[in-house]
């Protein structure tokens, strides 16, 4: 395995566990619950701009690789956030049934991979046109 390969995969883990990481976090205040959750949403499109930046101009990777890393590391995000609902829901005593966590974990991943990978797409397709190279000639 090249570096570079092993660059683009560890980049996809790192974004995965900050999505999660920043989905569990920024759930746990009990009070301004909408302003969290909007900070989450923020904190995560800054990772999901980042990752994408990163592949493209970075590692060089074509927009569909692009596109594709980042819906894989959305997807696991989302699974990690499945993760810590179950654990969640297992500490407390009022809950959602079980089996509904159940499908969470297949669920989340696929619903945020989806649109995540046709946003992806685009956006590295744009900064592939707009490459630093062609903006410096």
């Amino acid at each position: 395995m090249t570096v570079g390969a092993r660059l683009t995969w560890l980049a996809v883990i790192l974004a995965g566990a900050f999505y999660g990481f920043v989905g569990i976090v920024f759930g746990l205040p009990s009070s301004h619950v909408r302003i969290w959750r909007l900070a989450a949403w923020a904190v995560s499109g800054v990772i999901f701009i980042c990752h994408i930046a990163y592949e493209q101009y970075w590692l060089s990777s074509r927009p569909l690789t692009t596109a594709a890393h980042a819906a894989l590391a959305v997807a696991s995000g989302a699974f990690l956030l499945a993760v810590g609902a179950t654990v969640h829901a297992a500490m407390v005593s009022s809950h959602a049934p079980y089996w509904r966590f159940g499908i969470a974990f297949i669920a989340w991943p696929i619903i945020t991979a989806a649109p995540a990978f046709v946003v992806a797409l685009l956006f590295a397709w744009l900064l592939s046109s707009f490459s630093l190279n062609r903006l410096a000639a």
